[in-house]
């Protein structure tokens, strides 16, 4: 390790002295120096060229950087709602006791530091933790100390991984212990698919043709908001603009969502013929996938699938052997913020700065990446795009409903006995999936993630479709032991924790939500509260500036909507008022100082 100033040098020389690169040259000096301290900080803003202010926004803004030290082994315990029930809590408790230190530490030789993190992209194999990068699926009490026991031996971190999954996982350049699990194939992702047949469909018509036929297939955006595909490539290849570019959003975020891994680990061809597909549509010759840092062990098998990609013409100088398309794919890692999953915010990250949300208009098809005009689609949906190529627009859009088309891929997971993945055709039931899962003892399911929708057991028959239950791909079962209210408290402690802060209603509001649920869950609560509450879901919603903070109160709104006997069975009954005050509470700390015994009888 050098001093501080050549290592920052070095980071910023490999990315070019790009202040674009931010993520990047602030990734590579974490890893060598263990944090970025405020003199790296400086050193950073005199190399790149910006204030320090930038690159300290930066840094505080995403999840897995710190300008402390976190330990030479760096354990992120994923805390989300699945994992807790599938036995988060007995697991942490064993880190803490074999580490000697409690979460949010590091411990006093600097050896091991273990923190909570959201959500890591693997619920259906939970619980699950990142150590320095390296995945840790199904944990145990005793795998979680035997962990710690390696690392206090100074193991390496690869070396730990016992056993690896199917599949890809199981390459060399991946080597995980992450498993697919692939429940159900359907015909549009999962079904056999050659590596360039998209693209050389794509290119034996005219870009106008290309957009017509996705067009024709009715596809919509598989990432929750459902936007027309071919509308919004055709509204960024009509914009104005000496560049064109495509954006691939990889940065599935909300919890209990884990199809993109999937179809990242086994699907990557088909994924970049699709983004080859749709640059060829809206003329760009540059494509960007931005990859959430979760998911950075897939990052080099990624790379090299592009590279053969390149080796055999497909992506490049004349792809796919269409004489004048230059296209070719970089990626972009994010460094963990749920935010970087709205497409403005994730724009603003691969441009290297905070992930905040960009007001809009303008929009990303007229004013994206780097100015220029941007179409940005998820995983799935540039997947579809290439199927659609292959097979045609018509046999796409015969499958699924009135207003949904096609199959979707579902992230299924919770109180059920076949977690994974499933891609059903567009219409079907809720109730029938969840009889195929193994979850049909279901209580709830919240379909949609946490940002989605409560279910009640009333309306599992309805369908899974953008006119009656739309998701972008997560289903967490519920079952008849799980504390309905404690899986609301975690979503709520979830986007109190993700909201960039930027406007006030999300930044103030979902702590206000959270405070009177956690009165409600105390047994505190009055029917004013339950009232109250209601009324704070709707301002949240209505006055956020985007998407988070829009749909950040729907795990309380639609639990009391559809579940309001759980709260009720909860609330003071007769009571206009009851106080959260503790006066025992409040002077304990002061009587342990004093050596006296709290005795707060109302005098």
């Amino acid at each position: 390790m050098g001093s501080i100033g050549d290592v920052v040098t070095r980071a910023v020389k490999k990315h070019g002295k790009d202040a674009t690169m931010m993520l990047d040259v602030i990734r590579d000096v974490q890893s060598e120096l263990g944090c970025v301290s405020d003199e790296a900080s400086a050193a950073i803003a005199d190399n790149l060229g910006v204030s320090k202010v930038d690159v300290d926004g930066v840094v505080s803004f995403y999840h897995f950087f710190s300008k402390e030290p976190r330990g030479k082994y760096t354990v992120y315990l994923n805390n989300s709602a699945v994992a807790v029930m599938k036995g988060r809590d007995a697991v942490a408790r064993a880190f803490e006791q074999a580490a000697g230190c409690s979460f949010g530490v590091t411990t006093f030789d600097g050896q091991i530091g273990l923190y909570d993190t959201s959500d890591i992209g693997m619920n259906d194999q939970e619980p699950a933790a990142l150590i320095n990068g390296v995945v840790f699926t199904n944990l145990t009490p005793e795998k979680a100390k035997d962990l710690v026991f390696q690392m206090k031996a100074g193991k390496d971190v690869k070396a730990m991984v016992k056993e690896t999954g199917e599949g890809q996982n199981q390459s060399a350049l991946v080597g995980a212990m992450v498993k697919n699990n692939i429940q159900k194939k359907g015909a549009v992702i999962f079904a056999p698919y050659e590596a360039g047949s998209g693209i050389k469909k794509a290119v034996a018509m005219t870009p106008e043709a290309v957009i017509e036929e996705v067009k024709k297939s009715n596809l919509r955006g598989r990432g929750g908001a459902g936007f027309p595909t071919g509308m919004k490539w055709e509204f960024t290849r009509n914009s104005k603009g000496k560049k064109t570019y495509v954006v691939c959003n990889a940065d599935e975020g909300e919890p209990g969502t884990f199809k993109d891994r999937v179809i990242l680990t086994e699907l990557p061809q088909m994924l970049f013929d699709g983004m080859a597909v749709a640059g060829y549509a809206v003329g760009a010759e540059e494509g960007v996938l931005y990859l959430r840092a979760e998911y950075e062990y897939l990052l080099k098998y990624l790379q090299s699938v592009l590279d053969s990609m390149r080796n055999s013409g497909l992506l490049g100088k004349n792809a796919a052997g269409k004489k004048g398309f230059n296209f070719d794919i970089t990626i972009k890692l994010g460094a963990g913020a749920y935010i970087c999953g709205e497409e403005s915010a994730l724009i603003e990250s691969a441009e290297g700065k905070r992930g905040e949300p960009r007001n809009r208009p303008p929009f990303p098809a007229q004013n994206g990446y780097m100015g220029y005009p941007t179409t940005v689609n998820n995983v799935e949906s540039l997947c579809a795009a290439a199927r659609i190529m292959v097979q045609g627009g018509e046999w796409f859009a015969k499958m699924g409903t009135f207003q949904s088309h096609g199959t979707k891929v579902l992230s299924v997971s919770g109180d059920c006995s076949k977690p994974g993945i499933y891609e059903v055709e567009f219409g079907v039931t809720l109730q029938s999936l969840l009889d195929e899962a193994g979850g049909s003892d279901a209580v709830a399911v919240q379909v949609g993630g946490p940002s989605g929708k409560c279910v009640a057991k009333k309306d599992f028959g309805k369908k899974l479709s953008f006119e009656e239950l739309p998701t972008g791909g997560s289903i967490i079962i519920i079952g008849p032991n799980t504390d309905l209210l404690k899986v609301v408290h975690n979503f709520m402690d979830f986007f109190v924790e993700e909201s960039c802060g930027w406007c006030t209603p999300c930044r103030a509001g979902n702590v206000i939500l959270k405070q009177r649920l956690e009165k409600i869950m105390a047994g505190k609560g009055t029917e004013s509260d339950l009232k109250e509450m209601a009324q704070w879901c709707t301002v949240v919603k209505a006055m956020s500036r985007c998407g988070l903070g829009q749909t950040s109160p729907n795990p309380i709104a639609t639990t009391i909507e559809n579940f309001r006997e759980v709260y009720e069975a909860k609330l003071q009954k007769g009571a206009d008022f009851v106080t959260e005050f503790d006066m025992n509470k409040a002077v304990q700390e002061y009587c342990k100082t004093a050596g006296r015994k709290p005795n707060i009888e109302g005098h």
